[in-house]
This record gives structure tokens, sequence and C-alpha cells, in this order.
């Protein structure tokens, strides 16, 4: 299966030369104060991988940038090595020899649009842009008593060391939309979610908004399944504005979206 992932999975890397693609109201994030850019998204998307690498282009042009991506921990010496590879051959091979996680587990963190997004944040960084891409899934234990609100602050004090290990640099993070909510789940076993573990006047939190479409989801089977249509589908790009009573600061919004399945193996 691994040689597999290479042979007919993995997609070609997006040119760097292409450049950033606008994102309108983007400007409004990179204020000197916020540390911290969470994007909450419904994994699966051919819309939103895309939409955060332009957004990392845009904060690039601000200063040095940490990109945060939901990966195991586990995995970190496997992105560095893909950021570090000779070549984008060589890059897409040390990420399909990795026998774990979302590239052979499939829950939409390991589609096509996620993998071009790797490739583009490559292509950043070979062309001189100041990124480091990190994992941000804790290896926490799990212990019986302790919640899921325990790996969440966990995760939490991940996005803090990662920021403190390039103070000058902005945090982008891109994770499941309930991961970037900024207030308690109350009656929920999640309890904080990992954003409001965080000081709140750092952070900006956008969750994708749902403006219809599909994402490639595992509910009953695997596949494409339709995104609810509950946001004004005139918005587009970022829009600042309390969302969801306070859980957010704004929207990404993006349209109707498509879904984007699995690498193939």
């Amino acid at each position: 299966m691994i040689a597999a992932l290479v042979a007919a999975g993995l997609l070609s890397a997006l040119d760097w030369s292409d450049g950033c693609r606008p994102v309108a109201g983007s400007e409004a994030l990179w204020r000197d104060d916020v540390r911290y850019v969470f994007v909450g998204e419904t994994h699966g998307t051919t819309e939103a991988p895309a939409a955060f690498a332009d957004l990392v282009c845009a904060a690039l042009e601000q200063g040095p940038v940490t990109v945060s991506v939901e990966y195991p921990v586990q995995m970190q010496p496997t992105l560095d090595a893909f950021m570090a590879a000779d070549s984008d051959t060589a890059a897409r091979a040390t990420l399909a020899a990795y026998e774990y996680g979302p590239f052979v587990h499939h829950d939409g963190r390991g589609s096509g649009a996620m993998l071009d997004l790797l490739l583009r944040l490559r292509g950043m960084a070979k062309a001189g842009k100041d990124l480091t891409l990190v994992a941000s899934v804790p290896d926490s234990p799990r212990i019986e008593g302790f919640r899921q609100s325990y790996s969440e602050m966990d995760r939490a004090v991940l996005w803090g060391r990662q920021a403190m290990a390039r103070p000058q640099a902005r945090v982008l993070a891109l994770v499941g939309r309930v991961h970037a909510e900024k207030v308690r789940r109350v009656g929920s076993p999640l309890g904080l979610p990992a954003a409001a573990h965080i000081r709140p006047e750092e952070t900006l939190s956008l969750t994708l908004a749902h403006q219809g479409g599909e994402a490639w989801m595992c509910l009953d089977d695997c596949g494409p399944a339709p995104v609810p249509e509950t946001d004004d589908l005139a918005t587009r790009g970022v829009a600042l504005a309390p969302q969801q009573d306070g859980k957010f600061d704004g929207l990404l919004a993006l349209g109707p979206v498509t879904a984007s399945p699995p690498v193939a193996p």
C-alpha cells in the first residue's frame, strides 16, 4: 500500500510562482497583538486547505509564520524530512512512507487538498520564506476518568510551545472546527476546546462558513456528504464578527465547497 500511495495518490505540487491568491478581508488578521490565528474547518473539502495556504502566504508578507497542522506529533520527523527533501518526488515518498496517521487512516486530513496544502507550504519554504511546519495533535494518554478536555489542554500547550519556540513568528493553525472554539462547551465531555485555553486577546479564530456544497466524510459510509447552508451565500473571504455566541471571532467564507477525497491507495 505504501508504494502505491507514491505511485497513484500523491498529487503534484502547486507552483509557488503562482503567488498568493488574495483572501478578501484577511488584512484584518495581521494585527500586532494577535499571536495565533486559528481556522476551524470542516475536514474533507477542496477549498479550506487551499484558502488556508493563501492565508499563510499573506501572513508571510507580514513576517515569519509557524504553520500548525492537525497531524500527530509522532509525525513531526516525517514532516521535517518532507520539508527538507531535495525534490518534490523525494518529499512525496517521505510522506508516503509514514505508515500511520491521516494519509493511511482517512478522516479528511489525508485528502488530496491537504496534500496540495503541504506541497504548497513546502514550496513557500523552498522559495526562502520564513516558514516552519509543525504537528499539533498531542500524544495524550487515554486514562480512565480523564475526558477529552485534557487532550484539548495538551493541544493548547503544544501551540504555546510552538509560539515560544519562535516568538517572532505568528502561529497559523488549521484544525477541525471544534478545536478552534473559544468558549466552554457546557455539558460536553470536551469541556474547554483547545483555543479557549489561550488568552483570547492574543487569538483570532475563524470558522469555515456553512454555505452548502459537499465534504468528504465518514458517517455511515465514507464519501461526499452535504454541508449545510446556514450562512449568507453572498459573504466571501474573512468577515470578522462574533459567531455562534462567541465561539469564533469571524467567518472564512469560501462559498459552496466541494469534496476532496483521500489520497488514493
